[in-house]
């Protein structure tokens, strides 16, 4: 009798065959899923953008300013010069550009704003400086910010604004929604979307082709792919903003001769304290986004004659192509334009324009 080998024969009375084994097999059909997982993982964490460093919270900038509590429970921070603002005669809000804060406000003349009684408010816009981020954003937003600053700042039922590159931008925005508060309008070298409804195509185009080749593509990923604004503008393969990069290339000769007082500022560091997200980008986004409305829609906002709204614009201006600006005056003949020949994007910072545009506005002068 044969020794018990201690296995239990098959039904066929044969031993059953060994299993192959297939672990290795296995691991192998599921490399390229593994290694997709891992790229979208690692593009997805790319995307994203930091936490912004909020002012006044653990691991963010100090809050040195005074600040207003808005209804949401943002703070805004804010700066005052001019005259005190119990004996002003005009009160202008100011709102500051591109990478900029509080400090950046129109540089008038101490003799002008005693003259006139001028007091002038300025203030961090969202994600800048000291006043907190606010993701959500938009180009309405603003404008409400601004009227619960007068408010709380006890502006009165009027008062005056004035704004410079991106926040020239802006102003259309306190145009469309707080028309009634305003007593007259400084829009200063605004930024342009090139996608308002109304733009005739060859305007459009001839504007976006005064960019250089890196802006046309950083603001095209803004207007295009928000999402990617972040990326883009942070990544190593390519040229991001120009404006970002401080790129010599976009500066008109008025400008060079401009840059040192704005290059170094002693307060120039607190425009990006908090990261570059809530301030450059949610600007860039926002301001070349997809509007629901264009200036070119707008009416009137002094039809009874009782306020102005004045746009400047330099005529050699290489960071803010002025065609958008002329197009923008020429159908809408309420507006005052004044365009200055041989100025760049920076001209509110040369010497005595300043008071220029100031009594141009309160008194009217040219």
């Amino acid at each position: 009798m044969a020794a018990d080998s201690g296995k239990m024969p098959s039904a066929g009375g044969k031993a059953p065959p060994p299993k192959s084994s297939d672990s290795g097999t296995g691991i192998m059909k599921r490399l390229p899923r593994l290694a997709l997982v891992f790229l979208v993982a690692l593009l997805y964490r790319q995307l994203q953008a930091p936490a912004p460093r909020v002012p006044g919270t653990p691991g963010g900038p100090p809050v040195t300013s005074p600040r207003i509590r808005l209804k949401d429970g943002r703070h805004l921070a804010y700066h005052e010069s001019g005259v005190p603002r119990e004996q002003a005669r005009y009160r202008i809000v100011f709102m500051h550009g591109f990478d900029s804060c509080r400090y950046d406000v129109l540089r008038v003349s101490p003799e002008l704003a005693q003259e006139l009684g001028v007091y002038l408010l300025s203030f961090d816009r969202p994600g800048y400086g000291e006043s907190d981020p606010h993701p959500a954003r938009t180009d309405k937003s603003v404008a409400l910010d601004i009227e619960q600053l007068a408010d709380a700042m006890e502006l009165g039922d009027r008062f005056y604004l004035a704004g410079f590159s991106m926040g020239g931008e802006i102003m259309w925005s306190c145009l469309k929604y707080i028309p009634h508060r305003l007593s007259g309008v400084a829009i200063l070298g605004p930024v342009g979307n090139f996608w308002w409804s109304g733009l005739p195509a060859n305007v459009s185009l001839e504007a976006w082709n005064v960019q250089v080749a890196q802006d046309k593509w950083a603001v095209g990923v803004a207007h295009h792919a928000p999402w990617l604004t972040y990326w883009w503008n942070t990544q190593k393969l390519f040229p991001a903003s120009s404006v970002i990069a401080f790129n010599p290339a976009i500066m008109s000769r008025a400008d060079m001769a401009l840059i040192p007082s704005f290059a170094y500022r002693t307060h120039a560091y607190q425009a990006r304290q908090q990261g570059e997200h809530e301030s450059l980008h949610r600007d860039m986004m926002v301001g070349f986004g997809k509007w629901s409305w264009s200036p070119l829609d707008l009416e009137d906002p002094f039809p009874d004659g009782d306020g102005k709204v004045h746009l400047w614009h330099g005529a050699e201006d290489l960071i803010v192509p002025v065609g958008l600006s002329r197009h923008i005056s020429k159908s809408l003949p309420w507006v005052r334009y004044h365009e200055l020949p041989t100025a760049g994007h920076l001209f509110p910072m040369a010497d005595g324009m300043a008071d220029v545009i100031v009594k141009s506005l309160l008194l009217g002068d040219e």
